[in-house]
């Protein structure tokens, strides 16, 4: 009798190791549970204008919902604060997707935008047709000055949405609860029409998106043919879920309207591109929305990396059009995604905009990073000598979000795990004139991570090969 809890922990060990060498499986999720009803889902909240005084929502029903109306009031510790609230008319669009590879969906998405809202306050909202309503959600609108402010920044979620990207976007908000957006830099989805997959994206995050404003923007995987057809003939069309389902600035150029845009926040411009489409189009309007920028700091973000992270990507004729114009402006960071690994570093800065007598190893031109949120993960490259840049840092093998803070002439970068490990982090210091000073942090992280040290992503890695 002695032998048996020996023998029940070998035979548990046993099937734990036979386990651990089986194949991933993914949750089954049924059709049915992407669709939508009357009761109002996908709720997200973006800035469509000024997010000191306005805010938008967007949500989706079935086609019998056919009126939209957002309640929105202060938020006090009163339950009846709604009293003092207003009603604002919505609007509704249908989306037939009926016929559309792999969305094969029909369903109405709805609109509002509040509009005079008190800058720096806490607001209460709901959305709903007028019966069927949301939960009472919580945002706060941004300040008219450039006070202290910090904001998420996430890569691919792409794969394994709602099973694994999940857990990094809930540690994300659990990291930084005060963060006033999030930035997902593109391939949110795996393939762009789908229905099940933007569901899961929407239920992974939950509240989050509700109450924590979404700046999102395309990726390849945000590309695809409606039909196989379209697909055998290289036609692609961006997510058709896109434009019903988010309601972004409108101030990009005319042919990219809710697909290249910016948000100026709290002495901060922060730009969004589309690394598809139209690129020259957009070096031009780039160019101009910089050399306008008011503001203390700039940040730009889209898909595909300047500075490759991983295999044999090379993104050259990118960085040929878009680099020089981020070096002429002295943008101060880049946040990108695609490559599924991680990567982080800077480029010197232009010598004409360094003043006489200052160590160019204290300073820094444009830092760039590559990041990965969800759970399809590729080997890092090599560093980026090739490329007349410095790699600071890298990881494989490793989910994570960015958590940057900007307080007055201080930027502050970390970049976390899944799990709530610092992974990486640096300062950008704002000089009066000349390039920033750029102090280097890692000593406040853990050590790297790869695929030699963490557990094996792919299985032949685990069985020698």
């Amino acid at each position: 009798m002695k032998t048996q809890p020996i023998f029940l922990l070998a035979a548990f060990l046993l099937s734990f190791s036979l386990y651990a060498q089986e194949d991933y499986v993914r949750p089954n999720l049924p059709s049915k549970w992407r669709l939508p009803s009357e009761q109002p889902d996908h709720i997200v909240l973006n800035f469509s204008d000024d997010p000191a005084t306005t805010m938008s929502a967007t949500w989706r029903t079935d086609t019998r919902t056919k009126q939209a109306f957002g309640e929105v009031a202060i938020a006090t510790a009163a339950p009846r604060f709604w009293r003092n609230g207003k009603r604002v008319v919505g609007t509704t669009e249908t989306m037939d997707a009926s016929r559309v590879k792999s969305a094969e969906t029909k369903a109405n998405y709805h609109s509002v935008t509040f509009t005079g809202l008190t800058p720096d306050t806490l607001y209460a909202y709901r959305v709903g047709d007028g019966e069927h309503w949301s939960e009472w959600i919580q945002f706060r609108t941004a300040s008219e000055e450039p006070e202290p402010f910090s904001f998420l920044y996430v890569g691919d979620a792409q794969n394994n949405i709602l099973d694994l990207w999940s857990r990094l976007i809930r540690e994300g908000y659990r990291t930084a609860p005060d963060a006033r957006f999030i930035i997902h830099a593109g391939d949110m989805v795996n393939d762009a029409h789908s229905e099940l997959e933007w569901h899961e994206w929407f239920t992974a995050g939950g509240w989050i998106h509700r109450t924590l404003p979404s700046l999102p923007l395309p990726g390849n995987h945000e590309y695809e043919g409606y039909t196989e057809l379209e697909e055998e003939q290289d036609i692609s069309h961006i997510s058709v879920q896109w434009h019903p389902q988010f309601t972004l600035p409108q101030n990009g150029p005319d042919s990219l309207k809710e697909q290249a845009y910016y948000v100026d926040y709290q002495g901060t411009r922060i730009i969004a591109l589309n690394s598809i489409e139209m690129k020259e189009k957009q070096a031009e309007w780039v160019d101009q929305v910089l050399a306008e920028n008011p503001h203390r700091w700039s940040v730009v973000t889209f898909h595909h990396p300047l500075f490759s992270a991983s295999g044999n990507r090379d993104n050259d004729e990118l960085r040929e059009l878009w680099k020089p114009i981020f070096d002429k402006h002295q943008v101060d960071i880049v946040l990108q995604g695609h490559d599924h690994s991680y990567a982080r570093g800077r480029v010197d800065p232009l010598a004409e905009n360094v003043p006489d007598g200052v160590n160019t190893r204290d300073v820094t031109g444009t830092v760039y990073v590559v990041s990965v949120s969800g759970g399809k993960m590729y080997d890092v490259k090599g560093d980026w000598d090739d490329y007349e840049a410095t790699r600071d840092r890298a990881a494989e093998n490793t989910q994570l979000f960015q958590l940057i803070n900007i307080d007055g002439n201080t930027l502050r970068y970390e970049a976390y795990t899944a799990v709530g490990e610092l992974y990486d982090a640096f300062e950008l210091i704002k000089n009066e004139e000349g390039p920033n000073q750029y102090v280097e942090l890692q000593n406040e992280a853990i050590p790297p991570f790869t695929h030699e040290n963490t557990v094996p992503y792919r299985l032949e890695k685990s069985q020698g090969n």
